[in-house]
């Protein structure tokens, strides 16, 4: 295997990775701000206030967008993987 296609490979399953964890990670940020914010607006410093609708946000998003990161990675590995073990 060439130094570029390996390059290459681990280039685009880096970027395959980024887009499947983005609606996870993006739920995560945007609920751990607003509980934030309401937590220093209200002056509740409860630590499960925080853990939970992150958690219950995270769940729902991986729920709903399994399929899309199925299709991703499952499409990454029939169009990258397989042929360069296949030695296509």
């Amino acid at each position: 295997m060439d130094e570029a296609v390996f390059f290459d490979t681990m280039r685009e399953g880096l970027w395959t990775a980024v887009t499947m964890a983005f609606p996870i990670l993006s739920v995560a940020l945007i609920v751990g701000i607003t509980i934030g914010l309401f937590q220093a607006l209200t002056s509740i410093q409860e630590m499960t206030l925080t853990f939970v609708p992150k958690l219950l946000g995270i769940v729902v998003v991986f729920w709903m967008s399994m399929s899309f990161m199925s299709e991703t990675l499952v499409s990454f590995f029939t169009s990258r993987i397989v042929p360069l073990v296949a030695g296509i």
